[in-house]
């Protein structure tokens, strides 16, 4: 059901933009040891396809796509994240939400003047704008005393401006309203309810009743009625899950699908692993990010790519592209405890595959590889 409501087994979706629709969203992470996160969970669904029609789709002049909160959202599902983005430009039911009002406010001038060089020149870059902040914003971990930077993500969070490019690592700025169809009618709070518990149940096969309505900007109102809703229209049922406890709701044309596996290389944030206990709890498959974890105390590697066989997480993969030399360096491979050793030959036919995506002229395995797979993977080096 998980594995199916991902669009990781056969059929392969056929497009980009349908992938992403399905699933809502994508999230973005730029750490490119292999590939960014969001060009990776396209691969494992897609196989091959042109890097450019990603940033065709979020920036060309007729865009289907659009960047919020990290992540990757169709734009079709912009009156849903319209209400967010209103919420939070609203919120004060937090330190940290009463902190943004009271530093909006004492810095007024300082955004009428990033919308005014906005609507008079078009697209900026964030290096365009001088500081003109009255009260400094207080530093933090992740944006240090930025105050340029922090205006324009406040304001991208309140959706009064939108990401429209990138230059050079730099993103580009303009009017949300040259952007978003804000002349569209806004939804009503039930719709939107609605529209999020059939999303997540598209999207995941299987949620937990509490998870229901739950987005990246908290929980939308209405979600009790919706979670009753779906349950009284047939879109879901109560299933349990053997050996897991509690109870879920499973999407019913997910459930009715007949199950076709293939196998695949996933990125440490894609959507199937991303949730760490459910993770565990549906495969028994325990996965930490181990990026910020000193090198000596990894336990299997910097970027480590979860190895999907069928319905079932068998092994870990430990790569590193090397772009100047065309070398896909693969560091280390492991081993499920359980995993099958006829996986091997599909193991190493999805490292082949990213490969030749990835344009990697040669693949080198280091010592670490399974003895059960050994001999299938030295085969594609």
């Amino acid at each position: 059901m998980a594995v199916t409501a991902q669009l990781l087994s056969v059929p392969r979706p056929t497009g980009m933009l349908e992938v992403i629709e399905h699933l809502g969203g994508v999230q973005m992470d730029p750490i490119r040891a292999v590939e960014r996160t969001e060009r990776l969970v396209l691969w494992s669904r897609l196989g091959a396809y042109d890097l450019v029609e990603l940033d065709r789709a979020r920036f060309g002049p007729n865009p289907t796509l659009f960047e919020y909160w990290a992540f990757i959202l169709p734009l079709r599902d912009f009156g849903i994240h319209r209400e967010t983005m209103r919420r939070r430009a609203a919120a004060t039911d937090t330190t940290r939400a009463r902190y943004v009002r009271d530093w909006m406010a004492a810095n007024a001038s300082f955004r009428r003047y990033v919308l005014s060089r906005l609507r008079r020149e078009g697209p900026l870059r964030s290096g365009d704008f001088v500081d003109r902040a009255v009260v400094p914003w207080g530093s933090d971990r992740w944006w240090g005393s930025r105050d340029v930077g922090r205006m324009l993500e406040i304001l991208w969070d309140h959706g009064e401006i939108a990401t429209v490019g990138r230059d050079r690592g730099q993103r580009v700025w303009d009017l949300a309203e040259r952007r978003y169809p804000l002349n569209e009618p806004r939804l009503r709070q039930a719709e939107v309810a609605r529209r999020v518990a059939e999303q997540q149940l598209r999207a995941l096969g299987l949620v937990r009743p509490s998870e229901i309505g739950l987005t990246f900007g908290g929980r939308v109102p209405g979600w009790e009625r919706a979670l009753r809703d779906v349950v009284r229209d047939g879109l879901a049922a109560p299933v349990t899950v053997e050996g897991v406890r509690g109870e879920f709701l499973a999407h019913v044309p997910t459930l009715e699908r007949p199950f076709e596996p293939r196998t695949t290389l996933l990125s440490p944030f894609d959507r199937l692993v991303w949730d760490r206990p459910r993770t565990e709890e549906l495969f028994g498959f325990r996965f930490r990010l181990e990026i910020y974890v000193p090198a000596a105390q990894r336990q299997y590697g910097y970027y480590v790519l979860p190895v999907l066989d069928g319905d079932r997480l068998v092994g870990r993969v430990d790569p590193l592209f090397d772009r100047r030399t065309g070398r896909l360096e693969v560091r280390a491979v492991y081993a499920e405890p359980d995993a099958p050793a006829d996986a091997g030959p599909r193991v190493a036919a999805a490292i082949h595959e990213l490969a030749r995506w990835l344009g990697a002229e040669r693949i080198a395995f280091g010592r670490r590889v399974p003895p059960r797979w050994r001999v299938a993977l030295r085969s594609v080096s």
